[in-house]
């Protein structure tokens, strides 16, 4: 009876280890594709928690070895907040600069947005409207709301308005409170400018 009870639990723990085998072999790495959606919904970091840590070493391995920059954000983002990884808040910034000097919007809009806020960092308009400016000119919806509220505090310069309404002015979302608070910025932008540069601002696309 004994050494059914071993045969038993023998079998149940080599089923249990093919299982987690069979488990971790089904996790497959991220397209770019695939990637840069879950970043733009901001899913990205949840998603590697989701499969478990698995993909950390092939995601390093994109970061450093094959310089895509979705996965020098995603190993950045990791490293800033110590997702899977020890927490190396300098080491994953520079990911992330790396990722936004290859021109990934969202790798720019992240980096404005953290020098805005003072996360991480001391607090730089300067720099945050240098990196928003690239990423709102990249279509990058989040960076030319954020840009438009700067603008709204006196920061910026009067050239930049004309490029920055014609963004918004052009941007497209489903999001109902997105659209209200767009129309909202708008008219902001547009109590700053003279008639005339709103009409043209209309008429000419100023995103890549």
């Amino acid at each position: 009876m004994r050494t059914l009870l071993f045969f038993f639990i023998f079998l149940l723990g080599s089923f249990s280890a093919f299982a987690m085998q069979k488990n971790m072999q089904a996790v497959q790495i991220y397209t770019d594709n695939q990637l840069l959606d879950l970043i733009k919904e901001n899913k990205h970091l949840s998603q590697v928690v989701l499969d478990e840590c698995q993909l950390v070493q092939d995601i390093e391995a994109r970061a450093n070895k094959a310089n895509m920059p979705s996965y020098q954000f995603l190993w950045g983002d990791m490293l800033a907040y110590g997702v899977c990884v020890k927490k190396d808040i300098a080491l994953g910034l520079h990911y992330m600069s790396l990722a936004a000097d290859q021109g990934l919007a969202e790798g720019l809009e992240q980096l404005g947005r953290y020098y805005h806020m003072g996360k991480f960092m001391q607090v730089d308009i300067d720099r945050a409207i240098v990196y928003l400016k690239t990423a709102a000119s990249l279509g990058n919806l989040p960076a030319q709301m954020r840009l438009a509220e700067i603008y709204e505090h006196g920061y910026g310069s009067p050239l930049d308005y004309p490029a920055l309404y014609s963004q918004l002015h052009h941007s497209i979302t489903d999001d109902k409170v997105m659209h209200n608070k767009i129309s909202g910025l708008l008219l902001v932008l547009a109590s700053k400018m003279p008639s005339k540069v709103i009409e043209q601002a209309k008429r000419t696309s100023y995103t890549n």
